[in-house]
């Protein structure tokens, strides 16, 4: 493997767990919300990681087996919706129950470190790869 594949392979991850931390946000945006656009509680999202071949002639990183990685779809989450009985909100059904966003925020606390944490070992290794590249053309 040439030391230049390492570079495509650190920015899938970087663009990876960026789109990640979009959807983080999006989901800290809206934890505490009654009703979407659609009148529907807002479910928390969930990126889905899939792992890919990047195209590369003898010895790159398809040749060798290494993958990149990608955002294959951004799902919603299983989780019920939180429910609590306040029957004088406008969002209330008939029994006088309120359901609200199934975000939980402290576990997407840990999902923004997590994917801050992810994009900086990217951001390293794309780094590191480049200046041995450039140390390389110095020789």
């Amino acid at each position: 493997m040439s030391l230049l594949a390492v570079l495509p392979i650190a920015g899938s991850g970087m663009a990876a767990e960026s789109q990640r931390l979009a959807v983080v946000a999006s989901n800290i945006a809206n934890a505490n919300s009654y009703a979407g656009p659609n009148g529907a509680p807002y479910r928390a999202r969930e990126p889905v990681f899939q792992a890919v071949s990047l195209p590369g002639g003898d010895g790159g990183p398809a040749a060798t087996g290494i993958a990149g990685v990608r955002v294959a779809a951004i799902v919603q989450s299983a989780e019920p919706l939180h429910e609590s009985y306040d029957p004088s909100s406008p969002y209330a059904d008939a029994s006088g129950y309120v359901q609200s966003s199934n975000v939980d925020t402290v576990e997407e606390m840990v999902n923004m470190i997590s994917a801050q944490q992810d994009y900086q070992a990217d951001l390293e290794s794309f780094n590191v790869a480049k200046t041995l590249a450039l140390r390389t053309l110095q020789i």
